[in-house]
């Protein structure tokens, strides 16, 4: 690679190549960050190729890279070898020239950050002899300020300030406050610190992309994640490659490097190669929104059955997400014996053979599952009970309706999918008979494919039961939106033609008259509750009474003082 142009050459003549060439020759004092002389031979070539142009030097004062930019764009820097240390700077300065003048953008920025130079210069001449030129620093701080920004922009020196700056002492006073900052920061590294990136495409108005990243604000927050800063790009549609735009991906890599975050959150359904294209762009780990949840609902799932139902939806979800990376390319051994020998299998063709074994073997578990429900169901019905399922958008107060009614203690919080496995418990009516009262899993927008699939024997309790319970929380400053997502998914179920009962919960907490008023004229004869402090229950159990016809229900001895809701 020694003397090697890097960039974009398209269109340059030989001897335009040899004059670039020739600046891996230059040699600059270790105290200085670049001579007159390297200047003047750079500014030349720039006007002359008309492009912009960087030299990278090492600390021992040697060209290692001289990259060529686009006519009309920024420099893309090579990945420069990284250091072990995070307190420490890569160990290469960076000299920048743009034929039309002007300071660092953004881009450059960018390279300044993910690379950890040492320093970036642009020299802003107007012509091609830089005796005149101003100077442009950008360098990195010892630590992020107020508003989380890593770098920082020195007003613009003169040429002759420039050289007489002293690069080396300037260097060890940056690296020791670096130092010093990075033995008193406690680092945590298991803890995600997320960035979150949404994409808004026609057909979406502001405030439903604004409720979407909002929503998976608090998803990544139930699942333990730190959000550190979230975003919203507006496209006529999405990239193909990366889902986001060039210009996205370049903000949110340079964002990730200000913020020291981890991850990634994409508000959206990422196909394997775009997952990876951006992991790649960002060197970070990316999710999309139905990893998300899916790691919710692995942490949420108690019972066996549940997560047998989680397990399967995440190998469905990583099966097309197997490649093969350097450490899955190898070949396994076979076993021996005469016959058995040859290149065997890559590890990736294992590892899928694994995976579909496994996929196979978990839907015969759910499959077996659903059968043992089915027979549950069959011996309730024979024996005249009747079934509510509660539903509706994830944290409108199911869990809490369900304790309050029945005098259970399922847990209740205020978290998306805090219940992820369904509960039955009876429930006394007024009339001294009885139900069975089923608390099922939240709903979401844009529930994943795969969780719906995974889930089809606990969402059975939505479609085989006599009555549905629709909870909405009528607190929620998009309420109406959540009821549509709930109808969406109970269409998708097919289960709209049955019996429903819809109660607008937490009415205690609505502020605003005309949010009631909007919801009654939506939806036909809502019930109006708190199941936190019994507001309506009455009511609501009355209403339950009659839609369950309980006259052809078998009656059971009244239920004593104490079983009473």
């Amino acid at each position: 690679m020694a003397n090697t142009v890097l960039g974009n050459l398209v269109g340059l003549k030989a001897s335009q190549t040899a004059q670039l060439s020739r600046l891996y020759r230059r040699r600059v004092p270790t105290y200085q960050v670049f001579t007159y002389e390297l200047a003047e031979a750079m500014t030349a070539a720039a006007w002359e190729i008309d492009r912009p142009l960087v030299v990278l030097i090492n600390r021992s004062g040697h060209v290692t890279h001289v990259v060529v930019g686009d006519p009309h764009g920024g420099v893309s820097l090579p990945e420069l070898r990284k250091r072990e240390s995070a307190d420490r700077l890569s160990g290469w300065r960076g000299v920048m020239v743009h034929p039309g003048g002007g300071a660092l953008d953004k881009r450059d920025l960018m390279g300044l950050v993910m690379n950890r130079l040492d320093m970036l210069v642009a020299i802003d001449s107007e012509g091609a002899k830089p005796h005149s030129a101003d100077v442009w620093i950008s360098h990195l701080l010892p630590e992020a300020d107020a508003e989380g920004v890593t770098w920082t922009m020195l007003e613009p020196i003169g040429m002759k300030e420039a050289q007489a700056f002293d690069f080396e002492a300037w260097l060890y006073e940056l690296e020791r406050s670096m130092a010093v900052v990075a033995v008193g920061r406690e680092v945590d590294t298991s803890t995600e610190r997320a960035l979150l990136v949404g994409v808004q495409l026609p057909g979406t108005n502001d405030w439903q992309a604004a409720e979407s990243i909002s929503e998976l604000e608090q998803l990544a927050q139930t699942a333990g994640a730190v959000v550190l800063d979230k975003s919203i790009q507006k496209r006529k549609a999405p990239e193909a490659a990366t889902l986001l735009g060039k210009g996205k991906v370049e903000e949110i890599a340079l964002r990730s490097r200000e913020l020291n975050a981890n991850t990634v959150i994409v508000d959206a359904e990422l196909s394997p190669s775009q997952q990876r294209k951006l992991e790649d762009a960002f060197g970070l780990k990316v999710l999309d929104r139905t990893a998300l949840i899916l790691d919710i609902f692995a942490q949420r799932a108690q019972t066996k059955e549940g997560k047998l139902q989680v397990e399967l939806a995440q190998l469905k979800y990583s099966l097309p997400r197997l490649s093969g990376s350097s450490s899955s390319t190898g070949l396994s051994r076979q076993g021996g014996g005469i016959g058995a020998r040859g290149p065997g299998e890559t590890k990736l063709e294992t590892d899928r053979r694994r995976v579909n074994t496994r996929i196979a073997y978990l839907e015969n578990e759910v499959e077996q599952i659903k059968k043992h429900r089915g027979m549950q169901r069959k011996s309730r019905q024979k024996r005249g009970a009747v079934q509510v399922a509660i539903m509706g958008y994830t944290n409108a107060g199911k869990s809490t309706l369900l304790n309050t009614l029945t005098k259970s203690t399922v847990l209740a919080e205020n978290k998306l999918f805090a219940t992820l496995d369904p509960v039955t418990r009876k429930l006394y009516l007024p009339g001294g008979n009885q139900v069975l009262l089923t608390d099922t899993v939240g709903f979401i927008q844009r529930l994943p494919t795969t969780l719906v699939a995974a889930f089809r024997a606990t969402l059975e309790e939505v479609t085989e039961a006599d009555v549905l319970l629709h909870v909405m929380d009528a607190s929620h400053p998009n309420v109406e939106e959540h009821y549509k997502a709930v109808v969406e998914i109970l269409e998708a179920l097919e289960a709209m033609g049955k019996p429903m009962i819809t109660a607008l919960n937490k009415v205690d907490a609505v502020t605003d008259p005309e949010t009631l008023t909007r919801l009654r004229a939506m939806v036909e004869g809502p019930v109006e509750i708190s199941a936190l402090t019994g507001e309506g229950l009455r009511d609501l159990l009355a209403t339950i009474e009659s839609e369950a016809q309980l006259t052809e229900v078998e009656r059971v001895e009244p239920a004593g003082p104490a079983e009473r809701p």
